[in-house]
C-alpha cells in the first residue's frame, strides 16, 4: 500500500523497532518476506539502485530489494547486510516527517498546481502516491550528492495546469511522478546523478525546452536525453 497521508502501521511487539508517527515496521524484513510492510520499505529505498534500474513496489523482498537496502545502509553508515531491522528502520524514521514524506521534500513542493491533486491523468490518490515515491528517490539523490539542496520548479500538473505552461499532452507531470529540478548544482550534474536513483525518464540541457531545468520522471518506457550532459 502507498501512503496518501498518515499510514496505519502494523502492530509492534516487544523487541521491535520503535514506533514512528507516520508508519511503524513491526518485524525484521529480509529476502523471502512479503507484505504491505515490504512495499513501504521499497518506497523508501527505491532511490538506491544501480544505473538504469527501477525497483518494483510489489511487496516482495527479493534480491533487488535486498541490494537497494544494502546501498541505503551503506550510504548512512549502517551495517550493509541487506536485512531491514531496527537500525535500518530507525534511520528511515529519522528521515521522514509525520506525513511519510522525506524530511527535505514536501507535498507542497511536488504540487504547485492545486490543493487536491485532481484533474490529472490518474486519480488524485494515485497522483499523490506517485509524488511520494518521487520524493523518496529525490531524497536518495540529494544525499548521494552531498546533501546539497535541490529545488523543484514543477511537479504534479492537472491538465489545466499543464496546458497553461504548454506541457506535452503525454507529460508525466500529469501522473504526479515527475519533477523539474533547478538549484545550486549544475543541471547536468543532476541529470547524470539521476540515472542511479530509479528515474527512467531524464531530460535536460540539449533536449528541446530543457536548457533551464532537469526533468526527472518514472516512465514505463524509459527515455533519457540531455545531449549537453553526455546523456
Amino acid at each position: 500500500m502507498v501512503a496518501t497521508g498518515v499510514v496505519v502501521g502494523v502492530g509492534v511487539s516487544a523487541g521491535t523497532a520503535a514506533a514512528d508517527e507516520c508508519y511503524t515496521w513491526g518485524r525484521t524484513l529480509s529476502q523471502g518476506t512479503s507484505g504491505a510492510d515490504v512495499t513501504q520499505l521499497q518506497i523508501r529505498v527505491a532511490g538506491w539502485v544501480t544505473s538504469g534500474e527501477r525497483l518494483s513496489y510489489d511487496g516482495q523482498y527479493g534480491a533487488r530489494t535486498a541490494a537497494a537496502v544494502k546501498k541505503f545502509q551503506s550510504a548512512y553508515g549502517l551495517t550493509a547486510d541487506g536485512v531491514a531491522g531496527p537500525a535500518t528502520f530507525a534511520k528511515i524514521y529519522s528521515l521522514q516527517d509525520a506525513d511519510c514524506t522525506p524530511v527535505h521534500f514536501s507535498y507542497a513542493e511536488l504540487n504547485k498546481c492545486n490543493s487536491d491533486w485532481s484533474g490529472g491523468a490518474v486519480s488524485a490518490a494515485t497522483a499523490k502516491a506517485n509524488a511520494l515515491k518521487t520524493m523518496w528517490k529525490l531524497e536518495a539523490m540529494r544525499h548521494a550528492l552531498g546533501d546539497v539542496p535541490i529545488t523543484i520548479s514543477s511537479g504534479f500538473r492537472s491538465y489545466a495546469c499543464n496546458n497553461t505552461v504548454g506541457g506535452s499532452s503525454t507529460s508525466r507531470h500529469l501522473y504526479g511522478d515527475a519533477a523539474d529540478l533547478t538549484g545550486s548544482l549544475s543541471l547536468c550534474r543532476l541529470a547524470q546523478q539521476a540515472r542511479t536513483h530509479g528515474f527512467s525518464e531524464i531530460l535536460g540541457p540539449g533536449y528541446p525546452d530543457h536548457n533551464d531545468h532537469t526533468h526527472l520522471a518514472f516512465d514505463p518506457s524509459p527515455y533519457w536525453s540531455a545531449p549537453t550532459c553526455g546523456i
